[in-house]
């Protein structure tokens, strides 16, 4: 497990604030709740196999103890590097981008089921959607409960929205909860 290089951040960053924009500080910065230690200081990034994880930094300084070969990971998986170097953000960020999301789309709960069955958001689906949403805007897509079902990104403004045909796509699907299921033993 190691820190992100200078490239490896900047990608992480670019794609967590498409969803957060100037709210992506509150991630690293908050104090840390998780770890042994009584003061566990704050959040960091740390790429382990492809994959990035953020914990608080006193879970990082105990996973140290641990061989690479051992360690399966450390705090919460957000996302992981292609072969290729591209990175992608999986549906275990979900908590964090709901919580500081900028955007949010809420769907009618009649339809929650075919998002979560990996389909994107047709506009007659479409329950809520945050004003000045523009076409290529991370959002994070809600039920009317309020509960996070899973993020996209927006293919149309919330002003064409308004304007589009009921089966035009809204929202292009990326990830949402019903993964955990269908994906169980990829994710892990």
């Amino acid at each position: 497990m190691r820190p992100l290089d200078e490239k490896e951040t900047t990608q992480v960053f670019e794609k967590l604030f498409k969803f957060t924009g100037p709210n992506l500080k509150h991630l690293l910065e908050r104090p840390a709740v998780e770890g042994p230690d009584p003061e566990p200081g704050r959040y960091c990034l740390r790429l382990h196999r492809n994959r990035v994880y953020y914990a608080s930094e006193a879970l990082v300084r105990r996973a140290t103890a641990v061989a690479r070969p051992r360690l399966a990971g450390v705090g919460t998986p957000i996302g992981k590097f292609t072969h290729h170097g591209a990175f992608h953000l999986t549906v275990h960020a979900l908590d964090l981008l709901a919580a500081h999301a900028r955007r949010r789309v809420w769907l009618k709960p009649d339809t929650e089921r075919n998002f979560l069955f990996g389909n994107s958001v047709p506009k007659s689906s479409l329950a809520r959607i945050t004003e000045n949403t523009k076409a290529g805007d991370g959002v994070v897509v809600m039920s009317m409960a309020d509960l996070p079902l899973g993020f996209g990104i927006a293919a149309r403004s919330a002003q064409d929205c308004r304007k589009a045909d009921t089966n035009a796509v809204v929202v292009l699907h990326q990830a949402d909860a019903g993964e955990y299921l269908r994906k169980e033993e990829e994710l892990m």
